[in-house]
């Protein structure tokens, strides 16, 4: 479609000014001159190039990480031998934050034009921009030809991990238990034989071999390490529990899955590194993502690409299916953390009734993300009627959730409440007290 250019304007608005300024008959001339005008941009318009003599071509990157960069780049190949001026805009995602989603530039004939723009999102999820609008200008720049082009491009934002120095922390402990070193805040050796060696000033006296001892005539311990090839399995909660937003440290309020993410990506990461086979499964009122487990390296990357895109569903979520999904899709006796919320309704007629299912075959650990906001108003003086009812209404839901935490530990579940930034840390630690100990 022929588009009007801002030299056409400004060549009318002059010629209009030479029209008025010389004696005559001005309609007549003015008459003339228009039409003279609208012709040349007509002829320059059917001259400017057409959407086959060049191709635009947009690069994304695959992935970004949330709060990473990276760009986009477009590229313009004239393939006449004629230079033109060229516009192009993109369909970017507001949420994307491109530094610009438009650029133009002259191509030179047989040439070239690059323009790119930083990417920095504000929001995971999968984005599948298409249309690119351009518009190519004529030889004299009176009028352009305008089109749209379609041009399917997919990017993927993964969520942000959050944790990951803290997995590498407790990999590196884990590891110097393993072999008989000593931790300050570690307990336990492991339950699987690993060696038997010489017996040294640290190690303890029920750890000595008598039998090895007297062969050797010399004082012989055993050691042990952790066992491996265990499964783990992490049931994420995609209801609307998980929607609620909460502030931390770092963040001025972001949704509870935000968290149960980051706490995922941990988990999966401490026990694939240690030898255990972790796997993953998503769930609302029904099941939306399921990882076998494995200890493979690609497994973190499998781990996200199911979750990346999950955006929490405002319903209850089905516990009961949810376990009864696991016990199909995991056989094997297994620690199932389960990350969600200690709702006292949701715990008392969803979770509770529905735990005996999976409590008979596998071990549980809940893990909550509690709101520190809440915490901070029932810690806060009293100084008006409004702060008094907040205080009072924030100690009730704190009592409510330890009614639940308290529930779900006499059924047999280890339960892990802790604030946004502390939950993956200290489930992580759970896992490892758990496994040091022989339970998984």
């Amino acid at each position: 479609m022929p588009v009007p250019t801002p030299r056409l304007a400004i060549a009318a608005a002059l010629a209009a000014v030479v029209v008025f300024v010389v004696p005559g008959t001005t309609l007549a001339r003015l008459a003339v001159v228009n039409g003279v005008l609208l012709a040349v941009a007509l002829l320059d318009w059917l001259a400017a190039p057409r959407s086959s003599s060049f191709e635009i071509e947009r690069r994304l990157p695959k992935v970004i990480t949330l709060g990473g960069s990276d760009e986009v780049t477009w590229r313009v190949r004239n393939r006449g031998g004629r230079s033109f001026r060229i516009a192009v805009a993109d369909e970017l995602a507001p949420s994307l934050h491109a530094a610009s989603r438009r650029f133009s530039g002259r191509v030179p004939g047989r040439g070239v034009l690059t323009a790119s723009a930083r990417l920095e999102p504000s929001r995971r999820g999968r984005f599948q921009p298409s249309e690119l609008v351009w518009r190519a200008d004529g030889p004299l720049g009176l009028a352009a030809r305008q089109g749209r082009l379609q041009q399917p491009s997919s990017l993927r934002v993964y969520p942000r991990f959050r944790s990951r120095e803290e997995a590498e922390l407790r990999i590196d402990r884990a590891r110097i238990l393993e072999v008989g070193l000593r931790s300050a805040k570690g307990r336990g050796g492991g339950t699987e034989f690993d060696q038997l060696r010489e017996y040294t000033v640290d190690d303890e006296f029920r750890r000595i071999d008598w039998s090895a001892t007297a062969r050797a005539g010399r004082p012989i311990v055993r050691t042990f390490r952790a066992e491996r090839n265990q499964n783990v399995v992490v049931l994420f909660d995609n209801g609307r529990v998980m929607a609620g937003r909460v502030a931390s440290d770092a963040t001025d309020g972001v949704p509870r899955a935000e968290f149960a993410m980051d706490a995922t990506l941990l988990i999966t990461t401490v026990a694939t590194r240690l030898g255990d086979r972790c796997g993953l499964l998503a769930f609302d009122r029904g099941v939306r993502a399921v990882v076998q487990p494995s200890h493979g390296r690609g497994q973190l990357g499998k781990v996200t690409d199911a979750l990346y895109d999950l955006e929490p569903a405002l319903v209850d979520s089905d516990y009961a299916g949810a376990f009864h999904q696991t016990l199909t899709h995991f056989r094997r006796r297994a620690l199932i953390v389960l990350i969600t919320d200690l709702v006292e309704q949701a715990v008392g007629e969803s979770l509770l009734p529905a735990l005996p299912v999976i409590s008979r075959s596998h071990l549980l650990l809940v893990g909550a993300i509690q709101d520190p906001q809440v915490r901070a108003w029932a810690d806060a003086p009293v100084t008006d009627a409004d702060s008094a009812y907040r205080q009072a209404a924030a100690a009730r839901t704190l009592r409510s959730r330890a009614r639940a935490a308290a529930r779900l530990r006499a059924a047999g579940a280890t339960v892990v409440d802790a604030p946004p930034e502390r939950l993956a840390a200290m489930l992580g630690d759970a896992y490892l007290e758990m496994k040091a100990s022989g339970r998984l």
